[in-house]
């Protein structure tokens, strides 16, 4: 019995990402939302909008900044992964009510690439958009610019999976975690917000955790 036990120690976290993987997999090929429903040892729900997307790797991911922007510009995944690094050990909660405690993210902060890009005077907010095809989100311009928002690489101490919104998300640290798309490609600097998807049909626009959406969730700073 003791050796059972100690096998079953060892061979968990191995089941926990297999079963991980495959029902990220199959969450992506999902019209219907109902793998979302379904729990996993890493506390995670996986939801997707989009009918299927896209695997992208190092070969042929790409992300644009573009917009009110002095120098547009276009990132690989290689020249993101060369840039300085930031992490950020936080409670992820959805607005649904379910809370991954502390979860670490690794990127890029978002605020270094708006700053390569040079943000002209007239913008005041940003349009994000995602390689699914469907999935959007924005912040304001000084949202966008806190030390926990960034451009994530890595999740847990290991690479974005695709289930996950690899290679590339938006981590926004402190609001639900809504606001942090998955599957990054655009970021496009704008005069005005203009609200994702989520927020079309409404989700609040400023999703604080415990201070939006009606929940009153302890706050994740």
């Amino acid at each position: 019995m003791v050796g059972l036990g100690a096998a079953g120690l060892v061979a968990a976290p191995y089941l926990q990402s297999g079963f991980e993987a495959v029902l990220g997999a199959a969450s992506t090929k999902d019209p219907t939302g109902l793998t979302g429903l379904l729990p996993n040892g890493g506390g995670f729900r996986y939801y997707s909008v989009a009918s299927s997307v896209p695997e992208r790797g190092p070969e042929d991911y790409r992300l644009t900044v573009d917009g009110l922007v002095e120098r547009p510009a276009t990132y690989t995944l290689d020249a993101l992964r060369a840039l300085p690094q930031t992490r950020v050990v936080r409670d992820v909660q959805c607005v649904t009510g379910w809370r991954v405690p502390g979860t670490p993210f690794e990127g890029v902060p978002l605020t270094r690439l708006l700053d390569a890009a040079g943000v002209r005077p007239e913008a005041r907010a940003i349009r994000f958009t995602c390689f699914d095809g469907t999935y959007t989100e924005s912040l304001t311009l000084p949202q966008a610019r806190r030390d926990d928002v960034m451009v994530a690489l890595r999740m847990q101490d290991k690479p974005l999976g695709h289930s996950h919104g690899g290679p590339v998300r938006l981590y926004v640290a402190p609001m639900y975690f809504y606001k942090s798309a998955k599957w990054l490609s655009g970021i496009t600097l704008t005069r005005d917000v203009e609200p994702g998807y989520w927020e079309n049909l409404g989700y609040d626009v400023d999703a604080w955790v415990g201070r939006s959406n009606g929940r009153d969730d302890a706050p994740t700073v």
